[in-house]
């Protein structure tokens, strides 16, 4: 059985939606979890919401977009519990629009961050990681990162987690630090139940499986992906779609 007792988590946009489900499913394996999230309303209340389950949480507020704001989460971090073990970069927009219809700010605002993002918080993790020798980062990027229509923003942002991510576990693995993404295919959130019915049908009809997933099936992959069984793990690209892509 998995626990990761002992172990800080940070989860980036995890006040709603996949990264709620993420900072539970950590939470229910024993991690400390620091819910990160710019809707500071939203952060306490999946804390309050991890914590009525018996999960241990607290919450830090952050624009993951803005290099100091995602620096001083990982230093407040440090500091309040001398470590950090594993990163979760889930934190994401979308801008959903035709190449020919999106401008520039679709394009900037979607990098920002989803790429740029990530960026963000992995260095200074990596930096601390590196000195400790010991640590997980998991990326979030998507099945979108194979090109998706009306989504050219979203998915050069998301193709470059997958590079950044391999980039990443050449430099790190002799540290002891292992570095992979999830693709989420088809995940039932508050955002996808808001598409229109036809558009949920057809995505559904995109699934081997005939289904949504559900945000714990991906926080499971997670949770083996932070955990000590995964430790030989790394530069990987994790499809969790129900056979989506294939």
């Amino acid at each position: 059985m998995i626990n990761l007792e002992g172990k800080t988590a940070i989860v980036t946009g995890a006040a709603r939606g996949l990264g709620l489900g993420i900072a539970e499913k950590l939470a229910e394996l024993n991690a400390h979890v620091i819910v990160s999230d710019l809707n500071t309303d939203g952060a306490e209340s999946a804390v309050k919401k991890i914590k009525e389950k018996g999960g241990s949480a607290e919450a830090i507020v952050c624009n993951v977009a803005d290099a100091e704001s995602a620096a001083k989460l990982v230093q407040e971090t440090i500091e309040k519990h001398g470590k950090i073990d594993i990163v979760v970069n889930n934190a994401g927009i979308n801008k959903d629009k035709m190449l020919h219809k999106m401008n520039m700010t679709d394009w900037q605002q979607v990098l920002d961050v989803n790429l740029t993002g990530v960026y963000n918080v992995m260095q200074p993790a990596a930096v601390h990681m590196r000195e400790n020798e010991s640590g997980r980062i998991i990326n979030i990027s998507s099945a979108s990162w194979l090109g998706n229509v009306g989504q050219a923003n979203y998915a050069a942002a998301k193709a470059g987690v997958v590079g950044l991510t391999k980039t990443a576990a050449r430099e790190l693995g002799k540290k002891n630090v292992t570095v992979n993404a999830i693709c989420p295919g088809f995940i039932e959130t508050d955002m996808t139940r808001a598409v229109p019915d036809h558009v949920w049908d057809l995505m559904v009809s995109k699934v081997a499986m005939g289904r949504a997933g559900q945000p714990e099936d991906v926080a499971n992959c997670i949770g083996f992906l932070a955990s000590e069984q995964a430790s030989y793990i790394t530069g990987e690209v994790i499809n969790v779609g129900g056979g989506m892509v294939l």
